[in-house]
């Protein structure tokens, strides 16, 4: 947990942080998971969920580094906000090729 030091929290340990990443990806691979008992419409592979877990893990250990190493309160918010662009740059070029013809 986090603790007071004076007027600022503590961060949480490195560890945790990754851990916590790990946990939300996984929980969002959980999603098209439990999809595809439902429905033929979602027919993911091993790939596909390779694929999507390293994107997921990446975004997500890039915010923490993100929020952990920049100091400026300005970088860390263009950075928070630039990270999950990029992912959904990233995500949309491998799912349909929005700018080549990688997805498709």
């Amino acid at each position: 947990m986090s603790t007071l030091t004076g007027n600022a929290l503590a961060k949480p340990h490195l560890g945790k942080s990754l851990l916590a990443a790990a946990i939300v990806t996984a929980a969002l691979l959980v999603i098209p998971l439990v999809a595809m008992q439902f429905t033929a419409e979602v027919n993911w592979t091993g790939g596909d969920f390779a694929v999507m877990g390293m994107l997921l893990m990446a975004t997500g250990t890039a915010l923490v580094f993100a929020n952990r190493l920049l100091r400026s309160r300005a970088l860390r918010l263009v950075a928070i906000n630039l990270i999950p662009f990029v992912f959904v740059l990233v995500w949309a070029e491998l799912a349909v090729g929005v700018f080549t013809n990688l997805g498709s």
